[in-house]
């Protein structure tokens, strides 16, 4: 068997084209978020020292994608915002733009190819982020969390699954488990982090489902209802996302 190396796209610029080479778990729905389909593209070419990638051989077998922003700015003030992913991706290349110094890094997505799931790679994803942000100076690691367990319950509110916690007192949900095991706090509950909507075909399209009875619709691979409008032909998913913050200077540095 050849040995797994995780490396940063700077290093490895070659496998750029290669990042979506591998089949991921990522419901058809979450692949339309419109600001990804803008700036994804721009975050390979723009931020490769925070692109991650894991390769067994000549197989891509597990990708992470962060990047770096001011959040301790007198406007943001430290806090991280309701909006979740989609904001902290804008204001990471507004900060760019605007010749902004980043003072954090937030992981967006680690995802392993679906044949190598139970491995451990996420956690060995993110102990490779954590580094990468040390690394380059950074003391902060944040991530909006897309809890593993949530598509189960849909109509949970996030502000109660993401508290839930075992009798050991670690997290009930195994990807929030991952994080708080590596060093993780949970610091709040991001309930608008990503905004998918379409049109009724669209979201037939994507999930197979008939979208044609107006309100709340469960999706399989979404942690909240999708609301169906049958009247305006649209059906919109707010996915709420759980703010994690990874202090640099504490905790192990290899997620366990």
């Amino acid at each position: 068997m050849t040995e797994l190396e995780i490396t940063s796209l700077d290093r490895r610029p070659e496998l750029a084209t290669r990042l979506w080479d591998m089949k991921d778990s990522w419901p058809e729905f979450a692949r339309h978020d419109p600001l990804a389909w803008l700036l994804y593209p721009r975050l390979v070419a723009e931020f490769p020292a925070y692109v991650f990638v894991a390769t067994d051989g000549d197989a891509v077998v597990a990708r992470a994608f962060s990047v770096p922003f001011a959040l301790h700015t007198p406007e943001r003030g430290g806090e991280l915002p309701g909006q979740g992913w989609d904001r902290v991706l804008m204001w990471a290349f507004s900060d760019q733009r605007r010749g902004v110094r980043p003072d954090t890094v937030s992981a967006l997505e680690i995802s392993v190819d679906a044949g190598r799931q139970g491995e451990g790679l996420s956690g060995r994803m993110l102990a490779a982020m954590r580094e990468g942000a040390r690394a380059a100076g950074f003391t902060e690691v944040v991530a909006p969390v897309r809890p593993n367990g949530k598509p189960a319950e849909p109509d949970t509110p996030m502000s109660e699954y993401a508290y839930r916690t075992r009798e050991d007192g670690l997290p009930y949900d195994p990807w929030l488990r991952v994080h708080v095991r590596a060093g993780a706090v949970i610091d709040s509950v991001a309930p608008v982090s990503m905004t998918i909507s379409g049109t009724l075909d669209e979201w037939r399209q994507w999930t197979g489902l008939p979208f044609d009875t107006p309100g709340p619709v469960r999706v399989p691979g979404a942690l909240s209802t999708v609301h169906c409008d049958p009247e305006h032909d649209r059906a919109v998913y707010l996915e709420p996302n759980v703010w994690v913050r990874h202090p640099l200077g504490a905790g192990p540095a290899v997620a366990r």
